[in-house]
């Protein structure tokens, strides 16, 4: 009986985190933007951020740059957020901004959308 107990403390011991606790595969899933939109104009002062909730996701990656990430002069924010908006206040011009999911294990793809800012 002693033995038989030691055997499966010792396979217990031995398995992994990931054997015993499962983490969703949030890979798959596609962040849906509410604001800003593509091709929004907005006007100088804080601009919210905002994105519906991924179910599975803990955190979230989001990133904005100038005038975009393909020719970017500038990144303005590389940032982990834990809920579904965030607020910057940007001055005049042409931005890109995008954002993705993620868990301990996984990350969906950025969805990027671009937008300016105008008087």
């Amino acid at each position: 009986m002693k033995r038989t107990f030691l055997i499966v403390l010792l396979v217990f011991l031995l398995s992994s985190c990931d054997d015993i606790i499962e983490v969703e595969n949030i890979s798959e899933n596609v962040i849906t933007v509410l604001a800003p939109t593509n091709n929004s104009v907005l006007t100088q002062g804080d601009i919210i951020f905002s994105w519906n909730d991924v179910q599975d996701a803990t955190q979230y990656r989001l990133q904005l740059a100038t005038p975009s990430f393909e020719n970017a002069s500038q990144i303005l924010l590389d940032s982990i957020v834990t809920i579904t908006n965030f607020s910057k206040s940007l001055e005049l011009g042409n931005y890109e901004w995008r954002v993705r999911a993620e868990n301990s294990e996984y990350q969906t793809i950025y969805t990027t959308q671009n937008f300016a800012v105008e008087e």
